[in-house]
């Protein structure tokens, strides 16, 4: 690989690392796109709800469990907020996952049948592939995939190619977790809705770093894990459009989300709770109020810029070692995906763990991804609002031990 790597630091846009107590010194943590560090804030919510506050919700008649619950629906009115809709059109679950998980076995059983078709792309997260071949093998449905482009874009001119009247759904990224893409969302809703289908949007890599209006992009549903978003894990929420919510049947039956239950028969509550049984994740829900209100504070398009000074850092740098190999567009959204010849990325994570940084290697949830690739895994380092200059140099000097160790 050479001498070692210069590289032109720029000033961090952000100067927040103190705010999160997960971060000791000298730890470069490049793992945002799994899960990200908890600002303190998050951290007194989650405390708080469980301490001084808590009690249950929507069923006890004292003060507390009022105050609760009034706490807890400010927390879906914030959510909805945040992602331009209406509080009645949240759902809270259990992250991204969960959510379309939900809406495959709600609407999609109501709406995806025999012959009909469902419409991908290679770049998906296996949480948004699974549950629509489960779907489709119940129902006797077919999945088609979007090719890329050469720079790991989903291929919207494919699209428009590709999709039918027989295409019921078309599930896609928002930001791919692997190369960092991002879609042209409402060009993605535009082409959908001219056929009759509906869109969803895996949100999980967007919401953290760039402003979503889901009435401005005109996508049918919208979902996200609020631990990608500063938040707790256990968390997350499902936006769909309340005339769909209104005629989705129940997914899971229990206390909560009924109207009236005798054994002859069973009425369900409206959206959302119909969609909520159980006890929820109370302390979950003020924890991702109070991290939206932390990102909200900062700025998405501050937090946008940042992380974007932080790749193109980072790309620049490695592009500079001749035996590094980058994936996906060069204005990829907080995230840099690469590996190294001759060397598994799961040797370049070890090193790197020795060397304090923290990154992920493997193949993301996204198998057939790293086909179209070519490889079986990557190594990918992903950052957050807490990242600075300090931590694309202490990876580029990881690599460049990778490389000595190797070479």
């Amino acid at each position: 690989m050479g001498g070692a790597v210069s590289i032109a630091l720029a000033p961090s846009r952000l100067d927040v690392r103190a705010d999160f107590p997960g971060l000791p010194e000298g730890w470069s943590y490049l793992d945002t796109a799994a899960t990200a560090q908890k600002p303190q804030a998050v951290i007194d919510a989650i405390a708080d709800a469980y301490g001084p506050r808590y009690a249950t919700v929507h069923r006890g008649v004292y003060a507390r469990s009022a105050d609760m619950t009034i706490a807890y629906e400010a927390a879906r009115k914030r959510v909805a907020d945040f992602l331009g809709g209406a509080a009645d059109e949240i759902v809270f679950v259990r992250g991204g996952t969960e959510a379309i998980n939900l809406v495959a076995n709600s609407w999609g059983n109501g709406h995806v049948g025999a012959g009909d078709r469902i419409l991908l792309s290679t770049l998906e997260h296996h949480s948004n592939i699974v549950p629509w071949q489960l779907l489709a093998e119940r129902v006797g449905a077919e999945i088609d995939v979007l090719p890329l482009t050469e720079d790991g874009q989903i291929d919207l001119d494919a699209i428009a190619a590709m999709l039918t009247e027989r295409h019921k759904l078309v599930a896609l990224a928002h930001v791919s977790n692997v190369l960092g893409s991002t879609l042209d969302a409402k060009r993605a809703a535009d082409l959908a809705h001219g056929v009759g289908a509906k869109l969803l949007l895996d949100g999980c890599q967007a919401v953290p770093r760039m402003a979503v209006d889901v009435a401005a992009i005109d996508c049918d549903f919208y979902a996200f894990s609020g631990h990608k978003l500063y938040g707790p894990t256990g968390i997350g929420a499902l936006w769909a459009r309340g005339d769909i919510l209104a005629e989705m049947p129940p997914w899971e039956g229990g206390g909560s989300m009924i109207d009236k239950v005798s054994f002859a028969g069973t009425t369900y509550a409206p959206p959302p709770q119909r969609f909520e049984a159980g006890t929820p994740h109370i302390a979950g829900a003020l924890g991702l109020h109070a991290a939206i209100d932390y990102v909200a504070a900062l700025g998405l398009d501050v937090i946008h810029a940042h992380e974007a000074a932080l790749v193109s850092e980072t790309r620049d740098a490695l592009s500079q070692l001749n035996s590094v190999r980058l994936f996906g567009p060069e204005d990829s959204a907080g995230i840099v995906s690469f590996a190294l010849e001759g060397v598994h990325p799961h040797d370049i994570g070890t090193i790197l763990d020795e060397e304090g940084v923290a990154i992920r290697a493997g193949h993301h949830c996204a198998q057939p991804l790293m086909a179209h690739l070519g490889v079986e895994a990557t190594a990918r380092a992903s950052f957050g609002i807490y990242n600075t200059s300090d931590d694309v140099a202490a990876l580029v000097r990881g690599i460049e031990r990778v490389s000595r160790i190797f070479g």
